[in-house]
């Protein structure tokens, strides 16, 4: 609900404070006076596109504020949170500025932000109605969420979204199963060539580097295998070894006369032949470590070359060769398992189509008993408001399949019968298009206003008499509960109204100024009264004032 609204320096407002209240809420003025200014500036606090210029004159700069109850619940709660933002104590304060040279800056709850976020916040918390709707009623795109909400549709919804979600994400399952079903069969000779070529190579992790260090390995050996046989014999019997056997004889043969200085020497002699064992052992193990078959050098060079040629055919190193032949074979699984892929694929599609066809049929089904009943409601509506002759029409077609289903809705209207239907915003003339809006938002507002305000902007424009008494009192109908804003030039409509404010225009030699002035009861009697005689108001006219208002009451 709009709570309050402080505008300063807009157009011909410098200065402009305003408490609304719960119901209907009637702004009423002379032509010019400023009615449409007021609506300026609200649109231009809530984000709406409207005049280019709106900075009164002299000023540097244009402000308004607005503050809103937001009660628990309320859908204006969901676009706070996503903006990282919350209603303090249920309440939004709503603030925008133009600068003189056209900026504007907003702010909710003191906390900057953008048109984008203004404006989604402010679809929850106004809605205007006039003879240039075009923002709800009058939009054909939005008769379906219209009609949706009149016949309660928000769980059938729910289950068609749900279901095309799923028939969506199936399609997509096939199609890539489909391409790359596609993709393997177009490299299916390619791939078994492939895999029987690495098959039969079997190269393993690790393997191209053991071939490496082996085959320089054999092709060092050759070179030094002689010296190292060479190295063998100079430690063997037949060198070191022996001579230093032939020492320790003949050394132990003159021990016994020595008395003991051939110890040490003897003791020396005695390591150093150990010393030539372990030698002459590690020469050994190497000969044998060195000795090999010519062939096997051969052979593990043809299989090093082929490796490295496998990897570089394929564009891998040598220790992948392994993880891209399992690559490859399971691209050919996909060839020779296509066909149980593709019928599982294709049932996934058939199972989410049935029910997404089962969601929407529902809707289908639910729109058209809806729709009937809504046409139903309208004519009743339209009675009262002398538009008896007229025939107001729900009309479905077939769309494109989508998350809500297959059908376009479109509110028709033909203003005499026999006369052909058309778009409401065609065929209507203007005092007919404003009570087929007011018959229609009373057929769709269920309960009241629901936290939401409603304006309605000179929407009985053209009717007068049980006519205009007849569009008051669906006004005050939908105030119930709510809040509705009317700004009119009907007296029976004013006198409906709850709480009433008059606008005024007031000059001075050097500006003009626009303003706005609550009414109490003798005020308002004086204000009806000047709306049915002129500007000359008669004991008579008052009178008849003070009676529309008692019938009112």
């Amino acid at each position: 609900m709009l709570r309050g609204l402080d505008i300063r320096d807009m157009l011909i407002i410098d200065r402009l404070e305003l408490a609304f209240q719960p119901g209907l809420n009637v702004l009423t003025g002379e032509t010019g006076a400023g009615k449409s200014i007021l609506l300026d500036s609200l649109g231009f606090v809530l984000g709406w596109r409207g005049r280019a210029e709106l900075v009164r004159a002299g000023a540097a700069q244009g402000e308004v504020t607005a503050v809103f109850d937001l009660p628990d619940g309320h859908p204006g709660h969901a676009v706070l949170e996503e903006a990282g933002m919350a209603a303090e104590d249920g309440e939004v304060i709503l603030r925008r500025v133009n600068a003189k040279d056209g900026r504007k800056t907003a702010w909710i709850n003191d906390r900057r932000v953008s048109g984008e976020v203004l404006r989604q916040l402010s679809d929850t918390l106004i809605e205007l109605h006039g003879q240039h709707d075009d923002r709800g009623l009058l939009n054909p795109r939005g008769h379906r969420v219209l009609l949706d909400e009149y016949a309660g549709l928000d769980g059938d919804l729910a289950k068609c979204r749900a279901a095309w979600r799923a028939l969506s994400e199936a399609r997509k399952r096939l199609v890539a199963t489909q391409a790359r079903i596609a993709e393997a069969q177009a490299e299916e000779e390619y791939l078994r060539h492939a895999v029987a070529e690495l098959d039969a190579l079997d190269p393993q992790p690790g393997e191209e580097a053991a071939l490496d260090t082996q085959r320089r390995l054999m092709q060092a050996a050759e070179k030094i295998r002689d010296d190292i046989a060479k190295a063998g014999d100079a430690v063997g019997l037949s060198g070191a070894e022996g001579m230093v056997s032939d020492a320790s004889r003949w050394l132990i043969g003159a021990a016994a006369q020595a008395e003991g200085k051939l110890d040490a020497p003897l003791a020396a002699l005695e390591r150093a032949a150990l010393a030539l064992d372990e030698a002459q052992q590690g020469i050994g193990t190497c000969l044998d470590d060195l000795s090999f078959n010519p062939s096997e050098l051969e052979d593990a060079e043809e299989r090093l070359f082929a490796i490295r040629g496998l990897a570089r055919k394929h564009q891998v190193l040598a220790d992948e060769l392994s993880s891209f032949a399992d690559d490859l074979r399971a691209r050919l699984a996909v060839v020779d398992g296509g066909a149980a892929d593709l019928a599982v694929c294709e049932g996934d599609v058939a199972t989410a189509q049935a029910a997404y066809d089962a969601a929407a049929d529902r809707l289908t089904a639910k729109r058209a008993k809806s729709a009937k009943a809504l046409d139903k409601a309208m004519a009743a509506e339209l009675a009262p408001l002398k538009m008896e002759r007229a025939v107001f029409a729900t009309e479905m077609t077939d769309a494109d399949a989508g998350p809500d289903g297959h059908d376009t809705v479109a509110f028709t209207v033909a203003t005499n019968p026999g006369a052909p239907s058309g778009p409401l915003n065609k065929i209507a003339s203007g005092g007919e298009l404003s009570r087929f809006l007011l018959a229609l938002k009373v057929c769709l507002t269920q309960a009241g206003a629901g936290g939401l305000t409603m304006i309605f902007d000179e929407i009985d424009r053209g009717v007068g008499g049980a006519t205009a008494d007849a569009v008051g009192r669906r006004l005050s109908e939908l105030a119930a509960g709510g809040q509705v804003l009317v700004v009119t030039h009907s007296p029976q409509v004013a006198a409906l109204g709850q709480h009433h404010w008059r606008v005024e225009k007031r000059q001075t030699k050097t500006q003009t100024t626009s303003t706005v002035v609550p009414l109490h009861a003798e005020d308002r009697v004086d204000e009806i009264a000047r709306m049915l005689s002129g500007d000359t108001i008669t004991d008579a006219a008052r009178a008849a004032a003070a009676a529309l208002m008692t019938a009112s009451a």
